[in-house]
């Protein structure tokens, strides 16, 4: 089984498709990265921001980044060797990285199918019923799979389940910090021992 390890410049989450501006390579990068998997690769991906390291144990990838700094992030190394760096390639550039044959398919970021399904992680994203429903059949003319369809769902719901839980995090952190643990002035109360060690 052929392996590659893509290591990610630093990001909000996992797959860097939330915050208020979305890298569209992003969301190519998740469904070829699922594509790849599908065909029985063996993916792995480590973020900057939450797995650093993973950085430092790879030696080439610590190489590179002492060499390059982040300007060589993100890296795509495949058995053990980098196969590229500073971009994200294309599905059928992953596919010749790990011996696959091309797949035929050329769909560009700006393409009616890349957008609808943006929107569609949008509209998950949002809660918005009519603009699901909308963005869902506009995809569905266009020829987009159910497949396909149901990855961008997955996706948006990841994101919204990781970024909910953050809030959270925030939310209990800021209503109930943490309680600060002092030392005691003395032994129950009376003088400390001879030497300033308590309790002898």
């Amino acid at each position: 089984m052929r392996s590659l390890t893509v290591y990610d410049p630093p990001m909000c989450c996992s797959t860097g498709v939330c915050g208020p501006s979305v890298d569209p390579a992003l969301p190519r990068l998740a469904a070829d990265l699922a594509w790849l998997s599908d065909q029985g690769v063996q993916v792995t991906r480590h973020n900057f921001s939450q797995n650093p390291g993973a950085f430092a144990e790879n030696t080439l990838v610590r190489s590179a980044l002492q060499e390059q700094g982040n300007e060589c992030l993100p890296l795509f190394v495949v058995d053990g060797k980098i196969v590229s760096s500073g971009t994200y390639p294309s599905r059928d550039q992953l596919a010749a990285f790990v011996g696959l044959a091309e797949t035929g398919r050329k769909v560009t970021l700006d393409s009616p199918e890349v957008k609808e399904l943006v929107a569609i992680g949008a509209s998950i994203a949002a809660n918005c019923l009519a603009c699901f429903k909308f963005h869902h059949d506009k995809a569905v003319q266009l020829g987009l799979t159910a497949d396909d369809i149901t990855r961008a769902i997955n996706m948006a719901l990841a994101v919204k389940k990781t970024a909910g839980e953050h809030v959270m995090k925030l939310a209990d952190s800021t209503l109930n910090p943490a309680p600060k643990v002092t030392e005691p002035s003395s032994c129950g109360g009376g003088e400390p021992a001879t030497g300033g060690a308590c309790c002898g």
